[in-house]
């Protein structure tokens, strides 16, 4: 096993022989591992075209590393453990021998079904374990498998399989959510409509939701299992073979399938972990993402089991049946790291106290935001309510495309300030440019967020489409990849992300990040959540336009309008004070909790249709109900 970092010293030394030495340092680590066959050189990269390998010529099989690795000492330790979504239901756990023989049973089902090494597998189901062994099975086998959140249209599905060509589709009957059941084989019934390439279709029952079953095409996955053996020999997997596709918004409207390969993305997310949510052996881990994100895939799946680690799974919502459901959650398993999005956070914040206060949560010891920068506010009432003022916060930065944490306090290591994500990890080489592609040295600087130097879990390409992912990522500053994230470092070397380059609005010559505007508006108590954006003033170039949702019980509409103008005021500064504020009941937000800027950009345009398919937001009806009350945006 690697080693993990112990102290601030211990950190501050590896950063530096990552940079000095990185073949060294990631070789280090890439022998704690079974590889089949060695690789002949550490990495070869460039990023002109680009094209980066790491662990070039290494064979390996990445669910070898999770099980042979572990079936002699930890064969009866939980691996998977699940929560559904109705707490009245029995959980569900699987120690690393179980999950093993399904994995290895379910693989010679794919086999079985003409599933052969390369193929894709779309994975379009609900937060159930059988998810977690879809994923892993494909890998067995060589299989690439591309998991499809079990909330988007059938046209998005669609979209994902024509884009892959997908062979086989693993899907469920349907899908409980709160106190609702969602159809899930319906909808993968309507996308291959507009399909061509899938030949099977195999169906978990779930709900017992009645279903169409073509014949031919269609099989239930419990009966597919009937007689199937638990043994399977994994295939030999060249390092640089992909093992997954995950579709991920692009700018163009059109999804870019992000690709990622096994030996890179297996050594990175490990290491990752390992080292930022400092997990101990008898450590339960939970992270409330979904699988069908890259949260899901890096740090509910692969990095936790690459660690022997036990992670939880959870079906259902925050909210059902009540608020203070995460809590129970935490409390019933004795969570020690808890991994959830600032948007979950303010969200149960918006509840009060209530729901927290039955529940001890005193098996906590960290605590972890991901997937947009948290608010001041709401980092403080993390901190103070759910980790009692003990609990470190790790407020992670990374993406779809980086495969793994890039920025981030190590829990306990790091010294930490609300609203930053702190320091690279080893290995990370951050870079902040102007927009003109020159380097902005040393402390108190702010600009756009590039890296230097490619680390193991680095997107390799966009699948089908190689020329996508150099115009996404390189193209803008030669010699770099580009995250298309700002980002300010402070007077300590600290990094605090600023939001999307593109969500920079520039008054009056002063550019300044969406997000901290929105954090200075969401620390005014009245104020729920908001959202920022740009847009055409006569005098400044451009005003800020912010929706808010807000506590209306003891406030009119203008004294909540000009409180907040204080508020911003007193935080950034006059400049930052938002020319229109529209009081609304929510956000248009995709399922995974992102809000859609591109929507809201557009209204405050004054443009009022041509917003792309909007079925995939998590309530599309609050875009038309923002429009409605536009007028009154002051």
């Amino acid at each position: 096993m690697a080693r993990k970092i112990h102290t601030l010293a211990g950190y501050i030394h590896e950063y530096q022989r990552s940079i000095l030495d990185p073949d060294a340092f990631w070789t280090q680590i890439a022998e704690t591992f079974h590889w089949q066959k060695n690789w002949s050189s550490v990495v070869e990269w460039e990023f002109e075209t680009p094209s980066v390998k790491w662990f070039v010529n290494g064979k390996l099989n990445i669910t070898e590393n999770i099980f042979e690795r572990y079936l002699h000492t930890k064969k009866n330790k939980p691996a998977i453990i699940w929560e559904p979504n109705d707490p009245k239901e029995a959980s569900i756990t699987l120690t690393y021998l179980e999950l093993y023989e399904k994995t290895c049973q379910f693989a010679n089902v794919l086999i079985k079904n003409g599933v052969v090494k390369g193929d894709r597998v779309i994975i379009y189901m609900p937060m159930v374990p059988e998810a977690a062994i879809a994923m892993l099975a494909c890998a067995r086998i060589g299989a690439i498998h591309s998991v499809v959140f079990a909330g988007f249209s059938a046209n998005s599905l669609s979209d994902r399989i024509n884009d892959c060509k997908a062979k086989m589709v693993l899907t469920s009957d349907g899908n409980f959510r709160g106190a609702k059941t969602f159809p899930v084989k319906e909808v993968v019934d309507e996308a291959l409509k507009t399909t061509s390439t899938i030949e099977k279709v195999i169906v978990l029952e779930r709900t017992k939701t009645p279903v169409n079953m073509q014949k031919g095409r269609d099989f239930w996955w419990h009966e597919e299992l009937e007689g199937v053996s638990k043994e399977n020999i994994a295939e030999t997997m060249d390092s640089e073979d992909t093992l997954f596709i995950l579709y991920t918004s692009g700018s163009t409207g059109k999804p870019k399938g992000v690709v990622h390969s096994c030996g890179g993305y297996m050594i990175y997310t490990y290491y990752t972990f390992k080292n930022v949510f400092q997990y101990s052996d008898d450590d339960v881990y939970w992270c409330t993402a979904d699988i069908g994100w890259i949260t899901g895939h890096s740090y509910i799946v692969y990095g936790p089991l690459l660690e022997g680690a036990t992670t939880l799974m959870f079906e259902g919502v925050p909210t059902y049946p009540n608020p203070g459901r995460f809590w129970a959650i935490v409390d019933k398993y004795k969570v020690n790291q808890f991994y959830t999005a600032p948007t979950a956070i303010r969200a149960l914040e918006a509840y009060g106290l209530d729901p927290v206060l039955p529940y001890k949560l005193d098996s906590l010891k960290v605590l972890g935001t991901v997937g947009e920068p948290i608010n001041e506010e709401a980092w403080h009432w993390y901190h103070d309510h759910i980790g009692k003022g003990r609990c470190p916060i790790v407020d992670t930065w990374w993406q779809t495309e980086t495969g793994g944490i890039l920025i981030s306090p190590l829990a306990g290591i790091t010294p930490t300030k609300p609203a930053y994500a702190t320091l690279p990890l080893p290995g990370i080489q951050p870079i902040i440019v102007d927009n003109d592609g020159k380097e902005l040295k040393g402390n108190s600087v702010e600009g756009n967020l590039c890296i230097k130097y490619p680390w193991p879990g680095i997107i390799r390409t966009t699948w089908g489409d190689h020329d996508r992912c150099y115009q996404s990522y390189f193209s803008q500053f030669k010699g770099l990849y580009f995250t298309g994230d700002g980002v300010k470092r402070d007077e300590d070397g600290y990094y605090r992300i600023l939001g999307r380059v593109d969500d920079v609005i520039n008054v009056s010559g002063h550019r300044m990040g969406t997000a901290e505007v929105e954090n200075a508006i969401n620390e005014h108590p009245k104020v729920i959540e908001s959202a920022v954006v740009g847009y055409p003033h006569p005098i400044k170039g451009q005003g800020i336009y912010a929706f808010a949702i807000c506590d209306m019980s003891d406030r009119s509409e203008d004294n909540l309008k000009n409180e907040i103008r204080v508020t911003v005021s007193n935080i950034i500064g006059p400049i930052a004070k938002p020319d229109k504020i529209q009081i609304v009941p929510g956000l248009p937000k995709t399922r995974s909790g992102k809000i859609m800027r591109r929507i809201l950009r557009k209204i405050a345009n004054g443009e009022h249709d041509n917003f792309g398919d909007i079925s995939t937001l998590l309530d599309p009806d609050v875009v038309e109900k923002i429009i409605e009350d536009v007028d009154s945006a002051s």
